[in-house]
């Protein structure tokens, strides 16, 4: 099985080979809770989201890509911010890949769906905002949830 290996501040990570624009989603429902997935190729807990094909916007990206990973389809509303952070790269141990951090994650509100697990994600829940502090995730993920729960302007970063 593939597996994804996230390195941050890591001076022994591999060089990046690859930047691919990707989204990630900060959905919420009726009763105010996140949406999230626990991925399959490292087990951490994450917003959804993925990689940005030619071809398609960024929403409809951020949209495909949340219906995939979670069953849930949503309405954007809205930019947390802009992660690129050339720390912190991820190696994909089926192909060698080495990416540098390029995310844009989005504020987005469900419309239809029950969380349902996918090929990329074990688990899919509604989790109230106070308690997703409890849910092991990468640091970079925890920043992009802590500025979509701190509601400020735009991250660009």
């Amino acid at each position: 099985m593939s597996r994804r290996i996230d390195f941050y501040n890591d001076p022994d990570a591999p060089a990046p080979n690859s930047l691919v624009p990707s989204v990630n989603v900060a959905v919420t429902n009726e009763a105010g809770e996140l949406l999230l997935i626990r991925r399959t190729d490292n087990g951490n807990w994450a917003l959804p989201g993925g990689a940005i094909d030619l071809g398609e916007s960024i929403p409809a990206a951020a949209i495909r890509e949340t219906l995939e990973e979670t069953g849930v389809l949503c309405e954007i509303t809205g930019i947390v911010g802009t992660y690129s952070d050339p720390n912190h790269v991820i190696l994909y141990t089926s192909n060698g890949e080495v990416r540098q951090e390029f995310s844009l994650v989005l504020k987005a509100r469900a419309v239809s769906g029950d969380p349902t697990p996918s090929s990329e994600s074990s688990q899919v829940r509604w989790v109230a905002q106070p308690e997703v502090q409890d849910y092991e995730m990468h640091p970079s993920m925890r920043l992009r949830i802590t500025h979509y729960l701190e509601g400020q302007d735009p991250y660009i970063g």
